[in-house]
């Protein structure tokens, strides 16, 4: 059984699941991804699926492909330092806007953040 949503398509979600772990560091630039057949079988989808996301990450240069040798992660790491940092800005400016919504203020995070450093 997987674990995908239903509101969003399979392969961009695969996309996001190997973009983060790209981007959290549990793949390093130069490591060999698994074959579309592999992570079609162990994520119970097609191996359609897996190829579109695959190419979705070739073209948004995450990956590469090495023709008879199989995908690698970009070795490009500046790229994926400046994909890191833009994603963590993101996450940042979300979780902002999530509190603002409930009435908390910047210098109220920054304070929480404070406090739960020095315990």
């Amino acid at each position: 059984m997987n674990h995908f949503q239903t509101d969003t398509p399979i392969y961009l979600q695969v996309v996001e699941e190997v973009k983060s772990k790209i981007l959290g560091g549990q793949l390093q630039p130069g490591d060999k991804l698994e074959s579309v057949r592999e992570m079609a079988s162990r994520l119970e989808v097609n191996p359609n699926t897996i190829q579109r996301a695959f190419l979705e990450l070739e073209h948004q240069g995450f990956i590469v492909t090495q023709r008879a040798v199989g995908r690698f992660v970009s070795e490009d790491i500046d790229f994926i330092e400046s994909c890191r940092q833009n994603k963590i800005q993101e996450t940042i400016q979300q979780f902002v806007k999530e509190m603002e919504r409930y009435g908390i203020t910047k210098a109220d995070i920054i304070a929480y953040l404070k406090e739960e450093n020095h315990e």
